[in-house]
This record gives structure tokens, sequence and C-alpha cells, in this order.
């Protein structure tokens, strides 16, 4: 396959190891993760940018500001609820990221491409202790509480100033 590809090449040394290898299987399943959800990121910054009114740029050409400055003063600052939502949807993703960690690697080998989720479901489908699955799950929601609280209100907080 690949590999004897990459060795008829000349590359005699790669090895296509990338889910076996502990120091590797976490890279390769964030490669993964960010592939899975490219295409939503692009989609949301698709219609966070159709959203900016058209009139508003115009009206900057015209006032002859440049293009460096357009993106600058109008368009990052209109998309900040989009950057604000993709962040928050791929905190989400990340932290909950079972499903590419069980299909790749099953949080191995060993433990290295352990997830929150992964222990979570060990522990309460597989070894039946559901009390610590169920505490690393409470542990995961306060996690994602204690991060998307102070960004919600920066996020409303800065919401205001702008009105």
């Amino acid at each position: 396959g690949l590999e004897k590809l990459v060795h008829d090449w000349g590359f005699t040394n790669f090895t296509f190891d990338w889910l076996v290898n502990p120091e590797m299987s976490i890279y390769t399943v964030v490669i993964a993760g960010v592939w899975q959800s490219s295409g939503f990121v692009m989609a949301l910054f698709l219609a966070g940018l159709r959203g900016i009114d058209d009139e508003i740029i115009k009206a900057a050409q015209i006032d002859g500001a440049s293009l460096p400055t357009i993106y600058r003063r109008i368009i990052i600052p209109s998309m900040r609820p989009v950057f604000f939502s993709v962040l928050l949807i791929l905190a989400h993703i990340a932290i909950k990221s079972f499903d590419l960690v069980m299909a790749l690697t099953s949080g191995g080998p060993g433990n290295s491409s352990d997830v929150p989720a992964i222990f979570m479901y060990q522990f309460s489908f597989t070894r039946g202790q559901l009390g610590l699955g169920s505490a690393s799950a409470m542990m995961m929601l306060a996690t994602i509480v204690a991060v998307l609280v102070p960004l919600m209100y920066l996020e409303t907080r800065s919401a205001k100033a702008f009105k």
C-alpha cells in the first residue's frame, strides 16, 4: 500500500504506524478531528461572511479604506459571534471526542489516546464502576461550564458595549 510506495520512492525508514505508535496516536486523532469538523466550520464562516452588509464595505471603499483596514475594522469585528460559536462548538467536540478515538484506536496503544469520554465509558460500562464513570462525566460538565461561563460573560459584555 502506501508504505510500499513510499519505500519505492527511496524513503526506506518511513513506517505508516501512526495509529499504533504511542507517541503519534493522539496526533492522528487530532488530524482526523480537524478533518471531520473543517466542513462545518467553513459553512459557519461562510454564513457569517454572507451576513455582513455589502453597503458598509462599499462605504469604506468610497472613504478610501484599504483592504487590510476593511478586514481589521469591519469584517473581523462583524465575524466575532461566528468566531465565538466556532470556538464553543469545537471545544465541545474536542471534549467529547469519543467516536473518533473509539473508531481509530479504542484509547490505545496503552492509554496514549485516552480522552475524558473514553475514561468515562471504560469505567462506566466495561469495568462496571458507575460511580466513578458518572463522577468523570460531572467533571467534564464542570470543565465545560468553567470555560463557557467566562467566555459568555465576555461576549455579552462586549456586545452591550457596541450598542
